[in-house]
């Protein structure tokens, strides 16, 4: 029997790619906060909110039922006067949410993963932007040396006229890879895609599209692009507004509507991926209960340990091992694929028996 479901997960492989998804859905008024801590990082605070010398005014994330979507979504507000950076910086504003390193391990981008990115999200008719930065969306390095400046960044910026900016750096150096006239969004409710591959010379993607009349009003593409800093431990994503208030004169107070986040991880395995690599790596005991171990010799092959279900499922993503030891226990009885990864190569494939 355990044959059996091993060729069914196998040929499963063989065909579809295997995904990981999570969604942050408004549900109603009130613990907002909570909602996205419970998603994004369960019993930590991932909301990044002008709080602090803002007390009168009271949270500045909230939600609300938006008719256009006939369903509830998130407002982050931003006021000109009062809001600053969490009180640590006062020539810039942000109200954003993020993923971070106490966040589950699949919703941080690490080198050799594919992840999708979907949110949907409506800024003002009026809406005003700093001619410095008014950044709604960022993918931003923990660790390495380029930590200090986001990888990609989705940016307002006032000219003549307004423009909505996509801009990248693999180092400390961003350079803008397309703008629109800012008008095309403003108003409107619009489904933003972006689809990454983290590695040198590596895809992304970023599409924009009206959701009422279904218009594509932004596109890029490039499949050979550096999408990873040195040094850097993963990627995160953050959502908001984070603006600067040099010229504060060109802002107002705004309130910006997100809804329907979605961090999906795409990996791909397949069989012929299998006969490239070797079960070399082996581990002990099995069937296993409580802990599962290595040997110390096998820790210097692998630095991720992706775990799958039998239905393809991916369960559980590990980017550390300690004392050559992973614990197990909050895995169900059943079979198990564990695929062990030394950055983008696979080196070793092992069903595991929780018992």
């Amino acid at each position: 029997m355990k044959h059996l479901i091993l060729f069914y997960f196998l040929s499963i492989l063989s065909i579809f790619h295997l995904k990981a998804q999570v969604t942050l859905t408004a549900d109603g008024e009130g613990n907002t906060y909570e909602l996205i801590n419970s998603v994004l990082a369960p019993n930590y605070n991932v909301v990044e909110v002008p709080d602090c010398n803002h007390t009168s005014f009271g949270r500045h994330i909230d939600e609300l039922f938006d008719n256009d979507l006939n369903k509830n979504v998130f407002r982050f507000y931003i006021h000109t006067s009062n809001d600053n950076d969490r009180c640590i910086k006062f020539d810039r504003q942000r109200n954003e949410i993020k993923a971070y390193d106490k966040s589950p391990n699949n919703l941080l981008g690490i080198q050799g993963e594919r992840v999708i990115y979907k949110w949907k999200m409506k800024i003002d008719v009026s809406f005003q932007a700093s001619p410095n930065f008014t950044h709604l969306h960022q993918l931003k390095s923990v660790g390495g040396n380029y930590s200090s400046i986001p990888m990609y960044t989705l940016t307002a910026r006032k000219g003549t006229p307004d423009k909505l900016e996509l801009r990248q750096t693999s180092t400390n150096d961003q350079e803008t890879l397309k703008k629109i006239n800012l008008s095309l969004i403003k108003g409107h409710w619009v489904e933003i895609t972006e689809d990454i591959t983290y590695g040198t010379n590596s895809n992304y993607s970023l599409k924009i599209e009206r959701i009422d009349t279904k218009t594509l009003l932004f596109e890029y593409e490039n499949s050979n692009i550096d999408n990873w800093q040195n040094g850097a431990e993963f990627v995160r994503p953050k959502w908001g507004i984070y603006r600067s208030l040099i010229n504060v004169a060109d802002l107002r107070d705004e309130e910006v509507l997100f809804a329907d986040f979605s961090i999906e991880e795409v990996t791909s395995l397949s069989i012929i991926d299998s006969k490239k690599t070797n079960n070399n790596i082996q581990i002990s005991p099995n069937p296993v209960r409580e802990t599962i171990i290595f040997n110390q010799e096998s820790l210097e092959h692998f630095n991720t340990i992706y775990i799958y279900n039998v239905l393809g499922k991916l369960i559980d993503k590990k980017l550390t091992i300690r004392k050559n030891k992973i614990d197990v226990s909050n895995l169900k009885t059943g079979s198990y694929f564990f695929v062990l990864k030394q950055d983008k190569k696979i080196v070793s494939r092992n069903t595991v028996i929780i018992n």
